[in-house]
C-alpha cells in the first residue's frame, strides 16, 4: 500500500536549511497496523504530513496504492486524501452543536454517495464505535473518550482504504484511551490498515510493527514480539 524510499525533507529559513526527515526507507502492507514514535522534533508529525498528503517530500519517492506522489497534481492528491484517507486527531476536530449524526456525516458531504446508502454508512460507522445509542445527540454533550470514537467513525464513513490516527489518546484518560485503542484494534482485525503517530509506549504497541524516528532518521523498525493486544479479543 505504502512505499517509502530514501524520503527527505528540508525546510528552508533565508539561509538556513533544516532537515526534518533525513533518507527513511519502509512499506507498510495493506492490513498492517504500524505505530510511529519519537521524541519531539524526531520527524513523526513532517512523515504523517507526506503520508497523508499534506505536504510533499523534497526528496526521495513516496508511492502509494502503485501511484507516485510526485505524479499527482495537487488536485489529486487532495480527492485522493479525501477519497482513500480517513483521520483520527488528538483534539477530535468534532463540531459540539452539531448531532453524531451530522458530525460523521461531514466527509460525505461533497462525495457522490446516494443518500439512501449515505444514512447507513453513518450509522454502520456509529455502530463500528459502539455509540449507536448517541445517534442524534449533541457531540458537545458527549465524553472525552466518547467524541475520539466519534471522530473514528467520521473517519470510517467513506470507506478508506487508510486510517492515520495522530495522538488519538493524547487527550484521553487511560480507560478512554483504552477503549479507543481496542477500538482500532478491531478495526484492524477487520481489514482495516491503521498508521498510528504516538509518544506513548503503551498505545504503540497496540501495533504489529513500530517505526522509531530520531532526528530524522529511522532509527528502528521492528515487529512487536509481546504486544499488549490480542486479535481475538474484540472491543464490546
Amino acid at each position: 500500500m505504502i512505499e517509502v524510499k530514501d524520503l527527505k525533507k528540508d525546510y528552508t529559513d533565508e539561509e538556513n536549511i533544516t532537515s526534518a526527515l533525513r533518507g527513511i526507507s519502509f512499506t507498510i502492507n495493506k492490513g498492517d497496523f504500524v505505530s510511529i514514535i519519537g521524541p519531539s522534533g524526531s520527524g513523526k508529525s513532517t512523515l504523517l504530513q507526506i503520508l497523508s498528503f499534506l505536504d510533499r517530500p523534497t526528496g526521495g519517492s513516496y508511492t502509494f496504492l502503485g501511484k507516485g506522489i510526485d505524479e499527482m497534481t495537487d488536485q489529486e492528491l487532495a480527492h485522493a486524501r479525501n477519497k482513500q484517507m480517513g483521520f483520527v486527531f488528538q483534539a477530535f476536530n468534532l463540531l459540539s452543536r452539531l448531532t453524531v449524526y451530522e458530525n460523521v456525516e461531514i466527509p460525505l458531504i461533497y462525495s457522490t454517495v446516494p443518500s439512501s446508502e449515505r444514512k447507513k454508512r453513518i450509522e454502520d460507522a456509529v455502530i463500528a464505535v459502539g455509540l449507536e445509542e448517541k445517534l442524534y445527540v449533541e457531540t458537545g454533550k458527549l465524553s472525552g473518550g466518547q467524541k475520539q470514537r466519534i471522530a473514528i467513525a467520521r473517519a470510517l464513513v467513506n470507506e478508506p482504504d487508510i486510517i492515520f490516527a495522530d495522538e488519538p489518546t493524547g487527550n484521553l484518560d487511560s480507560k478512554s484511551g483504552a477503549q479507543v485503542m481496542d477500538i482500532l484494534d478491531n478495526l484492524n482485525h477487520h481489514g482495516h490498515t491503521i498508521v498510528l503517530v504516538t509518544h506513548e509506549t503503551y498505545t504503540a504497541e497496540f501495533a504489529d510493527r513500530i517505526i522509531a524516528l530520531r532526528d530524522g532518521v529511522l532509527e528502528s523498525d521492528t515487529p512487536v514480539k509481546n504486544p499488549r493486544h490480542s486479535k481475538d479479543q474484540f472491543f464490546k
